[in-house]
């Protein structure tokens, strides 16, 4: 068994290993690393002058700085939650077969959790937060001491989440919640925007710092973020104050390391459940009856699992739903929601039969397998299609009446959802089509935010903006009608009854020409879902 610092150095020169390797795969990969890099050092950078310029000028600055480090630790616990399959160095469960001892193993992780941009970007502002509240040779003296350790707590606390929560993260589960962190994290930002606006003021107004007096008042004796307060304790001088914010940090550090250490071991000795599974029956399908007889009512069903199950099926279904929700909640918060934002929501839900081989990957080749006739091809589409609209068409209905019931204008209701389903239909049709004469490789590796092979570009762009184009031009007569209903105040509810029916005769039509030309693509289709 190797000693304890030779297998500190060898983890430390294996994550060096990793960022080369990882850089030499092709130079845009290093591109974006460098720029992403020097992009998140400036602006950390920005950040720390303008924390130093609120220090002396407006009272509660140092409350801001409190403000900055709860973020920063907060996004370092979330961290391993929805990038953890995308860090190889974050994942202890690739040294389980290795023979190495807790304690070198957590030495060597942990130095090596501290290179790269992020520990950088952090100690960056770790010191802006430092830098708004301190005053005088006290505070630096103290800085010098609270501003390391608060960035080793944020390191272990993630490497600690991580380790603790290693088998849960690498399973399908751990990839669900990824997805749901992902747009729990779009969604919190859009809310610390509104909230920053408010705090900040607008259009050149003063800055206003006192609402954050009362949750930094609070914030800054809970560990890490005490440890950059210190220094605005010891320049105010209560020196015992600052050494007992000190002194809780160091103690949380101790925690985390101790659960780290006990997580590395169970690792190291406990056998992987998913070894140990034995086999199961055959589910039941009896919730299933509901479904179409026949071929069709077989691709529903296998659509839909897909869509709960399959990782890059999920990301791409609820990113959709979130990136709507995301606006909707913006538009309701700054006071410019309409109903007609509902049209969003049959644009990015119809838009889920884009690439729907390409989803399938190397499983297409048992879809290709039965496809023998047309009417194969058109139970085969008409079915991924139905799916779609089995969960589209409700989530059109309920985010509708909720927009009503917020804006208060239910007389849009009945153009908007005739719009969303019109919009809806056109997607499907425009879907269907472009996944028989467009299709594209998704690659099978663990990461759901990667949704394409590289070399890809131009498709994936013929696939997104294309489409939307397309559909917002195959929805232009019912589109254009109700435009000039609002102009001039004609009657929108018609759109009610001619949306719905205009879309699912586009549908209709756009599925049942991609059918047409499904047995003669099937090979090129093959070809894109199988290729790595």
């Amino acid at each position: 068994m190797p000693d304890g610092r030779t297998v500190v150095r060898a983890l430390v020169a294996l994550k060096l290993r990793l960022l080369r390797n990882g850089l030499r795969r092709s130079p845009g990969r290093t591109t974006v690393y460098v720029i992403g890099g020097v992009a998140g050092l400036a602006l950390a950078a920005g950040v720390a002058v303008a924390m130093t310029a609120l220090n002396g000028r407006y009272a509660g600055s140092g409350d801001a700085g409190v403000m900055l480090l709860g973020v920063l630790t907060l996004s370092w616990a979330a961290l391993p939650l929805f990038l953890f399959s995308s860090d190889e160095s974050a994942d202890p469960t690739r040294l389980t077969m290795l023979p190495l001892r807790p304690g070198p193993l957590l030495r060597g992780t942990l130095l090596a959790a501290l290179i790269g941009p992020g520990p950088l970007v952090s100690l960056v502002l770790v010191t802006a937060a430092v830098l708004a509240g301190a005053t005088g040779g006290a505070s630096a003296a103290v800085a010098v001491l609270g501003v390391p350790l608060a960035l080793l707590c944020l390191v272990t606390l993630s490497r600690a989440v991580a380790a603790g929560n290693a088998r849960m993260l690498s399973s399908r589960r751990g990839k669900d919640f990824a997805i749901f962190g992902g747009l729990a994290f779009a969604l919190l930002v859009q809310v610390a925007n509104v909230g920053s606006q408010s705090i900040l003021g607008r259009r050149g107004g003063p800055i206003d710092l006192s609402p954050l007096k009362p949750i930094a008042s609070v914030l800054r004796w809970i560990p890490p973020i005490s440890a950059a307060d210190a220094p605005r304790t010891a320049g105010e001088g209560r020196y015992g104050l600052a050494l007992l914010q000190l002194a809780a940090a160091a103690a949380l550090l101790a925690l985390l390391l101790r659960w780290w250490r006990r997580s590395l071991q169970e690792l190291m000795v406990t056998a992987d459940s998913s070894t140990l599974e034995v086999a199961r029956g055959v589910q039941d399908s009896r919730g299933w009856r509901f479904l179409p007889q026949g071929r069709t009512g077989a691709v529903m069903q296998r659509h839909l699992r897909y869509a709960w199950r399959e990782p890059r099926a999920k990301a791409a279904l609820f990113t959709s739903i979130g990136m709507t929700l995301v606006i909707c909640v913006l538009s309701m918060v700054q006071g410019w929601a309409s109903v007609y934002l509902l049209a969003m929501t049959g644009v990015f839900l119809g838009l889920q039969m884009l690439n729907l081989f390409g989803m399938d990957g190397s499983a297409f080749w048992m879809v290709a397998a039965t496809l023998r006739t047309p009417a194969d091809a058109r139970s085969e589409l008409r079915g991924r299609a139905y799916a779609v609209l089995s969960y589209a068409v409700p989530v059109t209905l309920l985010l509708g009446v909720v927009l009503a019931a917020v804006t208060g204008r239910w007389s849009e209701l009945p153009s908007a959802l005739g719009l969303a389903l019109t919009l809806l239909g056109c997607g499907i049709a425009l879907g269907a089509m472009f996944s028989v004469l467009a299709p594209y490789t998704m690659p099978a590796d663990s990461n759901p935010m990667r949704n394409a092979a590289p070399g890809q570009g131009g498709l994936i762009l013929l696939n997104q903006f294309g489409s939307m184009l397309g559909v917002a031009l195959l929805a232009l007569p019912v589109g254009g009608y109700l435009a000039w209903a609002l102009v001039s105040d004609g009657p929108s509810w018609p759109v009610l009854l001619v949306g719905p029916l205009y879309g699912a005769l586009v549908a209709a039509l756009g599925v049942r020409l991609a059918a047409a030309r499904l047995l003669d693509r099937t090979p090129e289709i093959l070809a894109k879902a199988v290729e790595r």
